[in-house]
């Protein structure tokens, strides 16, 4: 792969990265990062409710679930197969950013544990399937060089 390619994905996935973040602000700055529900603790809940920030958890859960599954074609698979490489290191590192990113947003803002609607198990599952996408990202990557 070319430097100036290398260059197009990297400028695309940082614009990426750069577009979610800022959408997890724009949420929490409009108050919409929360459940929906109404004024006051004494509403409850539905467990099927999908509100705001089990939505934002759960794009970061399966986010970080493809580059888990991307990092590890990437690792086990010869660079002669698709998904392998440089590219397939980087969309694992990318994708895993993204949902560490989103699940470190939905933990720092959730006001409450399981089951209150603001996400807190979604942003754990994607903190910590995040880290392992970038974990193997890195490794892909150190092995394509």
């Amino acid at each position: 792969m070319s430097s100036s390619r290398i260059r197009q994905v990297l400028t695309v996935t940082a614009a990426a990265v750069i577009g979610v973040v800022a959408l997890a602000v724009l949420l929490g700055a409009t108050g919409l990062g929360g459940p929906a529900t109404a004024d006051g603790p004494a509403a409850a809940i539905d467990a099927y409710d999908l509100t705001t920030g089990r939505l934002v958890g759960l794009v970061g859960a399966l986010a970080a679930l493809a580059g888990v599954v991307v990092g590890g074609l990437a690792v086990t698979r010869p660079r002669s197969r698709i998904g392998t490489g440089r590219l397939g290191a980087t969309i694992a590192l990318v994708a895993g950013l993204i949902g560490v990113v989103l699940g470190g947003y939905v933990v720092a803002a959730a006001e409450g544990g399981p089951g209150t609607g603001y996400g807190i198990v979604g942003g754990v599952v994607a903190l910590v399937v995040g880290l392992a996408s970038l974990g193997l990202g890195g490794l892909a990557m150190a092995r394509s060089l």
